[in-house]
């Protein structure tokens, strides 16, 4: 498989792309793995340790790390720099988590010890997507290790690299051979044979609606366990308490950090009418400030990278065109980057650079209708419209099929509980925006997915429960009450 540099377009690596065959010895190799318990029955301790030791050994890797990342995602090496090295608090987040799990005794009638259990699934299948290819496949594989499963990961095929050398890592730090697999490969051929293997006991994929819907029918027919973090359409809601700055900042940073490429970007920004004209300016001054500060993703003064695709930019290139043929403003941006870049004199040409893009000054009608509206785009292009009560606010919001992330702003604490608790959302933060913790759930309603990642529940989803019931009645006690088919029993129990 060709790997692409998105800045420049041109190919800088290949890797193999794994077949039906591959996958199969793959899948057996982890079934046999998990079978023989040097992973899944090892003591907890001994896989925290693992997972601590992988923390330190990506924090000795993170130069080379953020370098590949940068160069096969195209997002700019500020974000990287900054991004890359928190992903050590999800190995440790989950190694302390297993350190210090207790168990639920339960409250059983009778004199009966019930204890809980947690077991890992065995052999998981991971779908990771282009956007943020170690953060994501961290974050599913922290959790998934931590409860002892066998892990297969199956990364976009644009962005295959940093995960394989994570899987390096993960062995160096004590991983036994079989437990983690990297099988970069396409999604029809690679990834069907993943998911449909009987010996799979969970998927977790983070992707696009159409083909999380896919992927999770497949898993279904092989009653295997199913996460999905899919698409969304992220509302922002600022209101006239907001403190209009800050707000203009939170909806930059929310919309065009990754160049829009993530499921909770803020795309559909929703403003109170009496501060509309004021913050549509400052979000244009502060728009065009952003694009005047594009260039090569590896210049640290770079304030945004290219798309990750040609495909990705026509896809973005189209829904803003459709909403200008459907009367809506184009404010700022709206057209490809061509041309040397103001900021180094990198040739953005033959990149898929895209400015941040405002659109908005549409009949409300008008908004709602068009597709940039209601499809993600999966780009720096946010669409603003006006709203006169907090009702209408919450019916725009909610005026989609997604349900993943949303924000509010506001300084009224009143508001913000009311606004916040209405929003149909998986995820809502309030004067802020994309906050992510190994502690805190993230997933989504609606069509934005199936289930959550972080936090316990994350956990929780890679195991089974197992519960055992031991009666400790003496043996005569026992001969009295629980003989079902005595000749003259004087009580019987059921249950």
């Amino acid at each position: 498989m060709p790997i692409e540099d998105p800045a420049t377009g041109r190919v800088f690596a290949r890797t193999h792309a794994a077949s039906p065959a591959d996958v199969e010895q793959a899948v057996r190799t982890a079934h046999e793995v998990f079978a023989s318990g040097v992973w899944s029955r090892v003591d907890r301790h001994h896989r925290a340790d693992v997972l601590e030791k992988a923390a330190q050994l990506l924090t000795d890797r993170l130069d080379d790390l953020i370098a590949i990342e940068v160069q096969q995602t195209g997002r700019t090496i500020r974000e990287m720099t900054a991004q890359v090295p928190s992903l050590t608090r999800w190995f440790k987040y989950y190694a302390a988590l297993i350190r210090t799990e207790e168990r639920a005794v339960l409250p059983t009638s009778g004199q009966l010890h019930n204890w809980i259990d947690r077991k890992p699934l065995g052999v998981v299948v991971q779908i990771t997507p282009f956007n943020h290819p170690l953060l994501i496949a961290v974050k599913k594989l922290a959790p998934a290790l931590a409860a002892g499963n066998s892990v297969i990961v199956k990364p976009s095929e644009l962005t295959p690299l940093t995960t394989l050398m994570l899987g390096r890592i993960l062995q160096e730090a004590g991983i036994p051979d079989g437990v983690f697999s990297v099988l970069p490969g396409y999604g029809t051929t690679t990834g069907k044979a993943l998911v449909s293997h009987p010996l799979v006991r969970k998927v977790d994929v983070t992707g696009g609606t159409p083909a999380g819907r896919a992927i999770g029918a497949i898993a279904g027919s092989n009653l295997a366990a199913f996460t999905a973090e899919l698409g969304g359409k992220a509302p922002v809601i600022v209101t006239r308490n907001a403190n209009i700055d800050a707000a203009v900042n939170g909806v930059a940073f929310g919309s065009f950090i990754a160049s829009g490429q993530t499921c909770i970007a803020a795309t559909r920004i929703i403003v109170e009418q009496s501060m509309l004209p004021e913050f549509l300016d400052k979000l244009v001054t502060k728009v065009k400030s952003i694009e005047s500060r594009i260039g090569s993703p590896t210049n640290p003064k770079s304030m945004m990278g290219p798309l990750v695709s040609n495909a990705q930019l026509e896809k973005v290139t189209e829904l803003v065109g459709a909403a200008a043929r459907d009367g809506l403003c184009v404010l700022t941006g709206g057209k490809r980057m061509l041309g040397m870049s103001p900021l180094d004199s990198t040739d953005l040409t033959h990149g898929y650079f895209y400015p941040p893009t405002v659109v908005a000054h549409g009949p409300k009608a008008m908004v709602l209708d068009s597709r940039l509206w209601r499809e993600e785009a999966f780009g720096p292009v946010v669409v603003v419209v006006g709203f006169d009560t907090e009702q209408e606010a919450l019916e725009l919001a909610n005026n989609s099929d997604f349900g993943l992330g949303a924000a509010v702003w506001t300084q009224d604490l009143s508001q913000a509980h009311r606004l916040s608790s209405a929003i149909e959302s998986g995820i809502v933060w309030v004067n802020t925006h994309h906050r992510n913790d190994p502690s805190s759930p993230w997933g989504g309603i609606k069509s934005s997915g199936v289930g959550s990642e972080n936090g316990i529940d994350a956990y929780h989803a890679y195991t089974t429960i197992k519960s055992t019931i031991i009666n400790y009645a003496s043996a005569e006690q026992s001969l009295a009450t629980d003989d079902w088919f005595a000749e003259d029993p004087e009580s019987v129990r059921y249950g």
